[in-house]
C-alpha cells in the first residue's frame, strides 16, 4: 500500500472514532457513520466501514457487533483516549491539538 493510502485509512479511522465520541451514548449504527464519513472526504462503501470497525474492535478502540442485521459500533475508553490523542495507537492517525 502507499505512504498516502495508509495516512487516509489511518484518518478516516480517525474520524470514525471522533464521531463516535460526539455520538449519544458513544455509539452509532454503520448507516449514519457511513454518512457522516462522506462529509469529513471518506466516502466508502459499507464493506469498507464494515472492515475499518472490526480492525478498531481488534484494536480495543470500538465495540462491534451486528444488531437486527445493521452493525452497531460503540467506543470504548481506550477509543476515546485515542480520539482525544490521550494515546496513541498504530494505524489511527493522532488528532491535532486542540482539534
Amino acid at each position: 500500500m502507499s505512504q498516502f493510502a495508509d495516512l487516509v485509512i489511518a484518518d478516516r479511522r480517525l474520524v470514525i472514532l471522533r464521531l463516535l465520541e460526539q455520538a449519544p451514548d458513544y455509539q452509532g449504527n454503520a448507516y449514519l457513520l457511513q454518512s457522516a464519513l462522506g462529509t469529513f472526504g471518506h466516502s466508502v462503501g459499507m464493506d469498507r466501514l464494515v472492515t475499518d470497525l472490526h480492525w478498531l474492535a481488534e484494536q480495543d478502540l470500538v465495540q462491534f457487533e451486528q444488531v437486527g442485521g445493521v452493525g452497531i459500533a460503540k467506543l470504548t475508553q481506550r477509543g476515546a483516549d485515542v480520539a482525544a490523542g490521550r494515546c496513541t495507537v498504530p494505524g489511527v492517525k493522532r488528532p491535532a491539538p486542540g482539534v
